[in-house]
Parts: C-alpha cells; structure tokens; sequence
C-alpha cells in the first residue's frame, strides 16, 4: 500500500465503524430541496436538529444519491431532519446556503466545487453561529471559511496516482473528460494525471447532456488514433465514453473515477479498466455526523487536516470484494 492510501485510510479509521452501523435508506436524486427524518431504529436521544446538506449535483447525477444515502443513515441515527438541496450553477447554490441560513437550520454540509460563489456564504453561516462541514469539493479552501471540517479525497493526489496507474497499463495518450465546466474538483483530477502522465489532453463536455456528450467523444475518438486511453470523471460519463469507443472504431480503453452499480458491473466484465473510489456515502455520513458530534458534545474531527475518503482503486482484483455494495447504492 502506498503513501497517500495510508493517510487516506487513517484519516477514517476512527469514524468508519460507526459509518458501517449505519442503516441505509432509500434516495432519488431530486434537485428541489426536500426532507428525511430519523424514525425507528436506534436513534439518539438528544434534541431534535434540522441540517441542510447542500451540493452541486446536476440533474441525472447518480453519485449524489450515495453521498444523499449516507447523509440519511447519519441524520436517520443522529435524530436530525435532514433538508437536501442542490443546484450545479454556483450562485444558485449559494442562494441555497443563504435560504439555510434564514430558515435558522442547525447546522450546514455544503460542496465547495464553486468556492468563490459559495464561500461568501458559508462564512456568513458561520457568522450566524451556524457550524458547517465540507464535503467533496473544495480542499484547497475549506480552511479559510472556519469550517468545522472536510470530507472528501485530494482530488490533486487522486489524479496523480490515476496518472501512475496509466503508466504502469501502458496508455500512451490519455483523453480527460470534464464534465462540469469551472468545477475546481475535476480540473485537479486531469490536472493530477497530467504531473505523472504528462501526454494528457482535456476534454469539455456537458455532463446533462448525454447524447452531445457521446457525439462529442465520438467525434473526438475518430479524429485522433494516437489517444488509446479516456478517463471520464464520473461513472455515467465513464459508460458513455465506451459506447462513443465503439461509434468511432476506436481500441481506446476506459477508466474513470467514482463507482455506482452500474460501474461495478462495467469493471466486472472488462468494459471499464479501473474505478477511483472516493467513498461518496461515507462523505455524506461523516460531514452530518460531525454537525451532530459538535453540537452535541464539542467534538471536531481530523485535527485541523482534512478528512480523506480516498482514492482507492477498484477494478478486476477486487471487485468482488465492493459490488455487493454498489449494488445497493452505498459504494
């Protein structure tokens, strides 16, 4: 096991035990903001919190259902109701932050992929004596808004051990996709794979549009033969890229980052290469979870450091070991 997957293991050592006595509960992806609740099961006796979690996901976008799940199971134990929102443009998800803040919620976990419209914001939450956590996005910034604490993978070193592992499966030319145009996040994922693997070429595509996004990788595909490789930066992305391999004739091969059902079956069979994990229910059930540790007994967690959930790295050798997960929509 190398360096960055020791840290990142032991940054979750602590916590992972009680992530794993959570109980799972159902999700859909809504954009529009909604409520879940903590009834039956074991749930804490102490005074009943409203927290909103609030992220950038786009329409369609399956790994904010993981991250939502985990969310639940810790709002389901911590007796907290739990108000999700989202919006991918970043002043509208500002706003979100903001309608938090008026509706007087007792805590906020909120992405900061756009962090120069988000944080405004978040320091006013925390102006108001509301205590916010960061999850997924934004390591680089999350210190400077007094945030309680991050949750997430460096997305900079999951790039750079994705660009290692391209080297070590022969790739001679990487496609990086990104999805998200201004995310801070992805741009660091190519960016990373480019410090190791150096002949690496962006991509930009809508992510909420599927059929321009495989026109796009089609067409991209059938005008460079040199590019024997395409990393997308999500699983649906990921499943798009290999069927754009087979419009343009291409032998390019599939990697991607972040896992769903639908990826574990994908790198099961051979169709996709490998997945970076980032544990996205995880993400969700610690940045609730320490809302409701710090309001109800002072904790922080992560000593002032970031709290990493990744990257790790699933493909044929150890698929068997998580899909059962994925299957249930918690990896």
């Amino acid at each position: 096991m190398v360096r960055w997957q020791k840290k990142a293991m032991a940054g979750v050592a602590a916590v992972a035990l009680a992530a794993a006595l959570a109980a799972c509960s159902s999700s859909g992806g809504k954009q529009k903001e909604e409520s879940s609740g903590g009834s039956g099961g074991n749930v804490a006796d102490t005074p009943r919190m409203k927290v909103a979690l609030i992220t950038h996901s786009g329409p369609g976008d399956t790994f904010w259902d993981i991250v939502r799940r985990g969310a639940e199971a810790a709002a389901k134990k911590d007796n907290i109701e739990l108000q999700y929102s989202a919006d991918p443009d970043g002043a509208a998800q500002a706003n979100l932050v903001q309608t938090a803040i008026d509706s007087k919620v007792d805590g906020i976990a909120v992405t900061l992929n756009k962090p120069d419209a988000v944080i405004p914001n978040v320091k006013k939450a925390i102006a108001a004596g509301i205590p916010v956590t960061i999850l997924n996005g934004g390591l680089d910034q999350w210190k400077t808004t007094g945030a309680l604490g991050y949750f997430g993978q460096d997305e900079r070193i999951a790039g750079q051990a994705t660009g290692e592992k391209l080297k070590q499966l022969g790739a001679k030319k990487v496609i990086c996709v990104i999805h998200e145009q201004g995310n801070v996040s992805l741009e660091a994922r190519c960016q990373g794979i480019k410090d190791k693997f150096g002949n690496v070429e962006n991509v930009n595509v809508n992510g909420t549009d599927q059929p321009g996004t495989q026109a796009t990788l089609t067409s991209k595909l059938q005008a460079d033969k040199t590019a024997d490789y395409v990393v997308a930066l999500n699983a649906g992305i990921a499943l798009t890229a290999v069927q754009a391999a087979k419009d343009a004739g291409s032998s390019a091969k599939v990697g991607s980052f972040d896992m769903s059902k639908e990826m574990a079956k994908a790198v099961a069979d051979g169709t996709v290469q490998f997945a970076v994990d980032q544990q996205p229910y995880l993400q969700g059930y610690l940045a609730i979870d320490a809302i409701w540790l710090y309001r109800t007994n002072g904790n922080t967690i992560g000593g002032g450091e970031a709290t990493l959930t990744g990257p790790a790295f699933i493909d044929k050798s150890n698929i068997a070991a998580v899909q059962k997960f994925a299957e249930a929509g918690t990896r």
